[in-house]
């Protein structure tokens, strides 16, 4: 939807509050509540045309067509994205993995080789009318085929532009493959997990890319303010690496300002190497509990752990932290998850369960969430996440399922037909999508 369109429903729904206000009609303030109650999304009718693959600049994209902007993924005939492919758990669907579908949906697919001359004529005309460009190639292809942000600005001055590396665009690692076990490594993060006697410890799921899609979608939001503000456009670059690096502020900033610091993990059932006892997780006689930040003696009095109770001294619990952990593991062990949650819970301790996927998923919790949704595809239904975010407190849920391989390269071919010969490139970007200049700033 348009800008213009939204104003256009907007006034609709005025129009119709004024003729119920005068007695016309019950029906029209019924429809008017309805229309009232539809998520104007706030980046409908913007373009964003998607040049990434697998996995942060795609879940980038994602956030923004969840936000309502209309999402153009940009993909190489006969193969396509490698997300289509790359099989989280190995499992498809409908001839693509489901990691793709859960990545890609609410999105278009048109094909283009980059290396044919006519199909880079043709993309640089959408690129041309695009309010957004994404791209996670290494550094270098971009410039190669000239659709770098310099050249990409000549195009289309007001461009947003959103550029996600490995490791940034300098430096000895900028040719290394930009991924998110790699990127993990070399950022030192599986020495945060575990206890001192496992060897490095990765997070088990794609942290990096994950956090780089935010990082992404947020610097293109922020540059799409300041063009709404100044029709200014501009560039967003961030990479795996800084991503987390920036998961690790505390621990940085604080080696920073005190070099004596090191990582030291301690026992096995601590859960950060830089916090004392009792924070950790613990075995009891059906599944396992976390503790957070709790007083010592506090917990021993709960539980009726007497050498627990005794030991008022902050710093014992981090002198004997070990020891700590181990009477408080024993005296778990001894009851169920529920049995100490009702009386941890009661006290107002900071605890939860451990719960295991298939508990999480039983849940009430996750029940009252709310946190799934399903698109169907050629008659596959796929069940999926939604938007982690709620704008008007409704949450944001997607009605297209991802695309096939060039699902849509006929009808786009058709709304952005490729301009007459002879037709200069800055007149298809003033036309700006579907002809509505006011789209642009």
């Amino acid at each position: 939807m348009s800008r213009l369109r939204s104003r256009s429903l907007l006034g609709t729904v005025s129009k119709r509050l004024i003729m119920a206000s005068s007695g016309v009609s019950t029906l029209d303030v019924k429809v008017c509540s309805r229309m009232a109650q539809e998520i104007i999304r706030p980046l409908e009718g913007l373009l964003v045309l998607d040049f990434s693959q697998f996995l942060a600049g795609p879940v980038a994209a994602l956030r923004l067509a969840d936000l309502g902007a209309r999402v153009i993924k940009i993909e190489r005939p006969g193969v396509g994205d490698i997300g289509r492919t790359l099989a989280f758990a190995g499992r498809a669907l409908d001839g693509d993995t489901v990691s793709f579908h859960a990545m890609n949906r609410n999105k278009e697919s048109v094909t283009a080789d980059l290396k044919n001359p006519d199909d880079l004529a043709y993309v640089r005309e959408l690129v041309a009318r695009a309010d957004v460009v994404i791209q996670n190639f290494r550094p270098g292809v971009m410039e190669r085929i000239g659709l770098d942000y310099a050249s990409v600005k000549e195009l289309n001055p007001s461009i947003v532009y959103a550029s996600a590396s490995g490791y940034g665009d300098e430096g000895p690692w900028r040719d290394r493959p930009g991924q998110d076990l790699l990127a993990q490594s070399i950022a030192g993060l599986p020495w945060l997990s575990g206890s001192r006697h496992d060897g490095p410890v990765p997070l088990g799921l794609s942290i990096a890319d994950h956090l780089l899609s935010c990082h992404i979608a947020q610097g293109v939001t922020a540059l799409l303010v300041r063009r709404f503000r100044t029709g200014k456009g501009g560039l967003v670059q961030s990479s795996l690496l800084e991503a987390v690096l920036d998961l690790q502020f505390e621990l940085l900033s604080t080696k920073l300002n005190d070099d004596t610091i090191q990582v030291q993990r301690h026992g096995e059932h601590s859960a950060h190497a830089f916090l004392a006892a009792p924070y950790g997780t613990y075995p009891t006689s059906d599944g396992h509990l976390a503790l957070a930040m709790n007083p010592i003696p506090e917990l021993g009095r709960l539980l009726e752990l007497p050498a627990l109770e005794a030991l008022t001294d902050p710093q014992d619990a981090w002198d004997r932290q070990e020891e700590i952990e181990g009477i408080l593991a024993a005296r778990f062990a001894t009851g169920t998850t529920a049995h100490w949650l009702g009386i941890l819970d009661a006290a107002d301790v900071w605890c939860a369960p451990v719960l295991t996927l298939d508990e999480l998923l039983a849940s009430e919790g996750f029940a009252a969430i709310d946190m799934t949704q399903e698109v169907a595809r050629r008659g596959t239904t796929v069940a999926t996440t939604r938007s982690p975010l709620r704008i008007d407190g409704q949450v944001l849920r997607s009605e297209k399922a991802a695309p096939l391989l060039g699902e849509d390269d006929d009808r786009i071919r058709a709304e952005f037909p490729p301009r007459s010969a002879g037709a200069p490139l800055e007149a298809v970007a003033a036309a700006g999508v579907d002809g509505d200049v006011g789209v642009r700033a």
